[in-house]
């Protein structure tokens, strides 16, 4: 692959290849033995909203590839004073071996991308993360032993976490249950190619009914960033979306519940099940820089394409 802008760029069985190796990686690590496909090279990471878990997952793992990571936020470069993002991806193309992005709308990564001349892997954008997918379903992966005839369910806002579960179903084809209020779902044109291509996916406003089942229970937060200014009306219109003991007893037994933090407990999960015995939140965190990884290496020219 030439760039990771989108599950969809990936057919299903390189997904699965990403996460056969990603499960090799993660076996690696702690035995010394890692590859170090990134020597010499010079990765930039433009990040135009704020991190904990990307940025530090994307540098550990880019160090331990072999490479070096350069952070660079707005502030600290001329995009910030109006410089044509065309201009600045011209320039970093000079410099740099990769880009890692994380950034607004998905327009921007896709002009970084098409003027850079880099590997560009996003690292968000308002309309996918599929580095935070590809995390999931390798926490499931472990946790299940296979993603076949996964039911997962989502739980809250229609984002762009919604919007990479709906691409990793119709790419995998496991099921997928949206809960969503009304006004809050997924973009209407994705979920309808997703359904003419096969997808199983069902949108509802109900969360048990999307629960119902489920061998995985995913949300996030109601109020992402940029939303702010929603805050206080989201909290009123996502009330009867928590993801608390009641709704899991519909999902089936032992059912998985994730979350790609950070989370705002007492809000869309409660602290008895994102620190229960069903949660797999932090293990799911942690997985993120073993994906990545995996990308990385792909997009480096290590042999391993998607």
């Amino acid at each position: 692959m030439n760039h990771f802008l989108s599950l969809l760029d990936c057919p299903g069985k390189e997904i699965l290849n990403l996460l056969l190796r990603a499960a090799e990686l993660k076996r690696l690590k702690p035995e010394g033995n890692l590859p170090k496909p990134l020597a010499g090279q010079a990765w930039g990471m433009l990040f135009e909203k704020h991190s904990t878990r990307t940025r530090v997952s994307f540098e550990a793992g880019i160090f331990l590839l072999g490479g070096g990571a350069l952070f660079l936020a707005p502030q600290h470069t001329h995009l910030d004073r109006g410089e044509p993002l065309e201009d600045t991806a011209r320039v970093l193309g000079r410099y740099l071996d990769g880009l890692v992005v994380r950034t607004h709308g998905h327009d921007r990564i896709e002009t970084l991308a098409q003027w850079s001349g880099l590997p560009v892997i996003n690292a968000l954008t308002d309309r996918n993360h599929p580095c935070q997918l590809l995390a999931d379903l390798l926490t499931v992966q472990e946790l299940r032993g296979s993603l076949e005839g996964l039911v997962a369910a989502w739980i809250g806002d229609g984002n762009n976490m919604a919007y990479s579960w709906i691409a990793a179903a119709r790419q995998l084809g496991f099921s997928l249950r949206l809960a969503c209020p009304k006004g809050y779902e997924p973009d209407g044109d994705l979920l309808d190619s997703a359904l003419k291509a096969g997808a199983d996916i069902l949108l509802t406003t109900d969360p048990r009914e999307a629960a119902r089942g489920a061998q995985v229970v995913n949300t996030d937060a109601w109020a992402s960033m940029g939303q702010e200014a929603e805050k206080e009306t989201r909290e009123k219109v996502f009330d009867g979306y928590q993801v608390n003991t009641g709704l899991l007893q519909a999902a089936a037994p032992q059912a998985i519940v994730l979350h790609c933090l950070p989370a705002y407990r007492g809000q869309e999960i409660t602290d008895e099940v994102i620190e229960g015995p069903q949660s797999a939140v932090f293990r799911q965190a942690e997985n993120r820089m073993y994906v990545q990884m995996a990308v990385l290496e792909a997009l480096a020219g290590a042999g391993r394409q998607c």
